[in-house]
């Protein structure tokens, strides 16, 4: 007790601990206005130029006169571009950066890239563009059918097929509405336009379509379809039998008979067909 008496009453003690908090002081001063500034180039920026639209020689001839570095981060198919010519840059042009900063580029690609489809059936909507953009291909239209599920029914072109990479896929999906059961409209008698118009309207998709020849219907009438249910599950596909025109086909006429008049053996008398042809037809007879 008496020891920290004697050392909080020592005047060197003081002056000690005001040395220390002076040096300190003085240090962060110096380091954040010499030190890190001259360390980080503060106060002293580069503004990138742009580099698009010029081949990659150029490119890098005109970073490297500012002092700048470049990386090519992508190579992309574009028509639009010759060969080896950049297509993108970041940070983009008129952008402020440090010197010495990397300046990454996407060129044009001189032979296009051959990438292989996924196969994305089955696969949420959501999933399957995130697939196919992994894979460098582009999602096209994305149309709606009756399913149970919502997923992929469909696909433009099929999996593990080789395309050009930027390839636009369109896509099928199911609407999840598939799952209820619904009544079969009434369709037998309609013309075809009106009882496939009729099962889109309900819920159902039109298959196939068979032709049956008919004698009493109007061509392109419905005479029955399948499955053959009062109820189906919304989104069943019916098969249609349609009319179409009866065509009758004639008996073969017999020929006339002929008769050579040079066989004896025929029991036939020349003259008397003579005679038979040139007599009058006596309609009392």
């Amino acid at each position: 007790m008496h020891m920290l008496k004697q050392i909080l009453t020592n005047k060197y003690f003081y002056i000690g601990i005001f040395s220390l908090m002076l040096f300190g002081a003085t240090f962060l001063y110096v380091a954040d206005n010499i030190i890190m500034p001259s360390y980080t180039n503060y106060n002293e920026g580069v503004t990138v130029p742009d580099v698009t639209r010029i081949s990659l020689d150029e490119a890098e001839a005109l970073l490297t006169n500012y002092g700048l570095r470049f990386e090519v981060a992508d190579r992309r198919a574009n028509s639009a571009y010759p060969a080896n010519y950049v297509i993108d840059q970041s940070p983009g042009a008129d952008n402020i950066v440090k010197p010495n900063r990397k300046i990454y580029l996407t060129v044009n690609n001189e032979v296009k890239p051959q990438v292989v489809v996924p196969k994305v059936v089955d696969l949420s909507l959501r999933n399957a563009e995130i697939q196919l953009q992994n894979y460098g291909l582009q999602v096209g239209s994305r149309s709606y059918e009756s399913s149970r599920f919502k997923t992929i029914i469909r696909q433009s072109i099929a999996g593990g097929t080789t395309v050009e990479k930027g390839t636009v896929i369109d896509l099928v999906v199911g609407d999840g509405f598939g799952s209820r059961i619904i009544t079969v409209p009434e369709i037998i008698g309609l013309r075809l336009p009106e009882a496939q118009l009729k099962l889109r309207e309900a819920g159902f998709r039109v298959g196939e379509v068979q032709f049956r020849p008919t004698k009493d219907v109007v061509p392109n009438t419905v005479l029955d379809f399948s499955p053959k249910a009062e109820e189906l599950r919304e989104g069943e596909s019916l098969t249609l039998v349609i009319s179409e025109r009866f065509e009758v086909i004639e008996q073969s006429e017999g020929g006339a008979v002929i008769i050579d008049s040079t066989d004896n053996n025929s029991g036939v008398n020349p003259d008397s067909l003579n005679n038979q042809q040139n007599q009058p037809n006596n309609p009392d007879q």
